[in-house]
């Protein structure tokens, strides 16, 4: 059940806004152990001066970070193992790439979990860890 928030700078199209949400959502069913209908996502178009990122820092192969870059922050339900976690970052970067054409050196991602009775998914109800599709 996590809900990604998606940074990035003023600019981009609808349907390259559509590109990036649907490959961090196959991303996340492909590799991150998310079910098909769980896909809740915010993505945010900022100004230059609110979108601030060092170009260099820890950046793929040393290369710096472009106009392109984009923050993914997901907090998710339960954790996941290490392995899990690298097998979804590879899996998005190799999406992005395809389409909307995103380079590696321009994708950040963070994760944070939080326990089942952090959530309400509708009605004022807390979540007690089981899932229902009706």
């Amino acid at each position: 059940m996590p809900m990604s928030r998606v940074s990035l700078l003023k600019g981009k199209s609808p349907e390259y806004l559509q590109a990036l949400s649907d490959a961090l959502h196959q991303a996340l069913v492909d590799a991150y152990e998310v079910p098909l209908k769980d896909r809740f996502q915010i993505i945010q178009q900022h100004e230059a001066n609110e979108l601030v990122f060092d170009r260099d820092y820890i950046s793929h192969q040393g290369k710096p970070r472009s106009d392109d870059f984009v923050m993914i922050q997901i907090t998710a339900g339960r954790q996941r193992s290490a392995a899990t976690k690298a097998a979804f970052y590879q899996r998005l970067v190799a999406l992005l790439a395809m389409s909307p054409g995103l380079r590696a050196e321009d994708v950040m991602v963070n994760i944070n979990t939080t326990a089942a009775e952090d959530w309400s998914f509708s009605g004022g109800v807390m979540y007690d860890g089981v899932a229902r599709y009706e």
